[in-house]
């Protein structure tokens, strides 16, 4: 378990999030079309794991928006930006904001993904949201680099995430 703020009130996260050099956990996601995308389907990529509570909130918002413009310039990497939205106010987000550089993926089925990487919120008004994450995992799928961000509406380091590619 992990303790993290939102506006400087202590909350609870489910645990720790991967370690460095561990393989990556497998997951299952909905993306905007409705289809199941697993953690092989990016086999070979290098990805960056965007993790946040909701897209309709100020500082979600705009880790999408930094991740999209940063991403066009990416060689072999994805950028996965993953919450408990609904696809559809995913899918509404990108296409009111001119977002096609990231893949928006949703969580909304039964929030596993949040549990078994360790930073689903367990406590506090965000209760069952994912808390914000940087998970970047290179081609042979083990993870190295990740960041927990500790104050919920604080944005996370861009600059270590894409050094660690």
């Amino acid at each position: 378990m992990a303790t993290i703020t939102l506006q400087g009130n202590p909350i609870e996260t489910a645990g720790n999030l991967p370690n460095k050099d561990q393989k990556a956990p497998s997951f299952n996601l909905v993306a905007g079309d409705l289809s199941e995308k697993k953690l092989s389907d990016f086999a070979g990529t290098k990805l960056i794991l965007n993790i946040f509570p909701s897209v309709d909130t100020g500082t979600c918002a705009t880790s999408v928006r930094e991740f999209n413009k940063k991403a066009a310039s990416l060689n072999n990497t994805k950028v996965l930006c993953i919450s408990r939205d609904l696809p559809f106010a995913q899918s509404r987000f990108c296409g009111a904001e001119g977002i096609d550089n990231v893949l928006m993926l949703s969580d909304f089925v039964n929030g596993d993904f949040g549990k078994e990487y360790g930073l689903e919120i367990t406590t506090g008004p965000l209760k069952g949201l994912h808390s914000r994450c940087i998970i970047v995992v290179n081609e042979e799928g083990n993870v190295v680099y990740t960041e927990q961000v500790s104050e919920v509406v604080d944005e996370p380091n861009y600059e270590e995430a894409l050094k660690a590619l």
